[in-house]
């Protein structure tokens, strides 16, 4: 079962997804206030981009972790591969040149909201530095907000928030 949100009341509206199929166009009409808006189920304007990504490097897609975005009201469940250097993670827009697009409806993620930097220590691990974009609401990590310039190092399984998305940076175990 899905739900989406009533535009003007913010009153949701649950159907069954499974009923319909990919890229199918739904009219909903809220009972509480009446208005009348759409949906298209499925389709990601990313999908078409990450398969193309995947088939040119498949077997380093997650060689240096993913991020998981957390499926809420703005957006599905999103898993995204990270690489060596700066990923920069923002919502994802036609044009935009952050190269971890999140594909969300979320009016509080900025197009460059933050960024993740991967690299190695002086012992050949890998390294995670989260810092804010700058954004205008700010990138929280354990209900913390990160300062103007400050970096903070983050591991598997931690958990950040840019706007109302919370993401969880997950590694690759093999490596």
């Amino acid at each position: 079962m899905k739900r989406v949100r009533c535009p003007k009341c913010d009153n949701y509206i649950v159907f069954d997804e499974t009923q319909y199929s990919e890229g199918r166009s739904l009219v909903f009409e809220c009972p509480e206030c009446g208005k009348q808006f759409g949906i298209r189920i499925g389709v990601s304007h990313l999908h078409s981009l990450r398969k193309e990504e995947s088939s040119n490097a498949e077997s380093c897609d997650y060689k240096y972790g993913s991020i998981v975005v957390i499926e809420n009201c703005f957006h599905y469940k999103q898993i995204l591969p990270l690489r060596m250097g700066d990923n920069v993670i923002g919502r994802y827009q036609k044009g935009n040149s952050v190269n971890t697009p999140v594909e969300t409806v979320d009016p509080s993620v900025d197009n460059t909201h933050c960024i993740i930097n991967v690299s190695r220590d002086k012992h050949g691990q890998l390294k995670y530095i989260l810092r804010d974009g700058p954004s205008n609401t700010g990138t929280f990590v354990d209900n913390q907000i990160l300062g103007d310039r400050e970096r903070r190092v983050i591991s598997d399984g931690t958990i950040f928030t840019i706007g109302a998305t919370s993401i969880i940076l997950r590694l690759n175990q093999d490596k």
